[in-house]
């Protein structure tokens, strides 16, 4: 069993009222729960889903309920250094990626479980990481297009399998909600929901130029890749004003 420290307690943090968890290794304080065997939802906070809260309550309870919220966004992090925050943006895909890589090279913290994408794509991604990592050990992998009559076998399986790591990509919000419903079938279980992941993995998809994301300019890369997001990414300058009000009005 790999020898991880006791790490640092979150730091609580507020994003126009939704719970933000600070920390210096995300990672580490992730392998340590694999290794007490304590289970964790894990939500990647940005602009787009910090908005799309503020008009779906049922996002804002499974965003409260989960006990790790990172700051996945350029947004987020604009919206920490108003408040004097220095933090750096912690990618969900980059978290995820982290977490596989410490799974491979530890294959006593347990097995990996994929939910989402097309049919043919988790399967994809995990024959990339296979490769990638031989070490890594594999539950299982089940594409996002269930049937509401295939759902009840799909589950049993998963509770029957008991997974350590599950990576659910089925697009904000409804991996947050199915996650919320669900994670009771693998209590001990970390799950994460991974958007489109299984997509960049598989090479379906090619994730923005490392100079793009580290200007906070990924997002116009998803935009010229998807322009059918335009709509989406006006939650951006939202989210920017309302940050701005709130730090103006003293808010949190």
């Amino acid at each position: 069993m790999v020898q991880q420290a006791i790490p640092d307690t979150p730091q609580l943090f507020s994003v126009l009222g939704l719970p933000l968890h600070l920390l210096t290794d995300y990672t580490g304080w992730l392998v340590h729960r694999m290794q007490q065997h304590v289970g964790c939802h894990v939500v990647t906070l940005n602009a787009e889903m910090a908005m799309q809260a503020d008009q779906t309550p049922r996002l804002v309870k499974a965003i409260h309920q989960a006990e790790l919220v990172i700051p996945d966004g350029a947004g987020v992090v604009f919206y920490l250094k108003l408040y004097g925050k220095q933090a750096a943006r912690c990618p969900g895909i980059e978290l995820a990626e982290s977490l596989l890589q410490q799974m491979g090279q530890h294959p006593d913290l347990g097995t990996v479980f994929f939910y989402g994408g097309a049919p043919g794509v988790a399967e994809a991604a995990a024959d990339i990481w296979q490769q990638r990592s031989p070490g890594l050990r594999f539950a299982g992998v089940q594409n996002g297009f269930l049937t509401p009559e295939d759902q009840p076998a799909f589950q049993q399986r998963l509770q029957e399998l008991q997974p350590q790591l599950i990576l659910v990509g089925l697009g904000v919000p409804r991996q947050e909600f199915w996650i919320m419903e669900h994670r009771h079938l693998c209590p001990n279980a970390i799950w994460i929901g991974v958007g489109g992941s299984f997509d960049i993995w598989a090479g379906v998809k090619v994730r923005a130029p490392g100079w793009l994301r580290d200007n906070h300019l990924e997002w116009l890369y998803r935009l010229y890749q998807e322009p059918w997001r335009w709509r989406r990414m006006l939650a951006l300058p939202q989210f920017a004003w309302r940050s701005l009000v709130y730090r103006l009005r003293g808010k949190g």
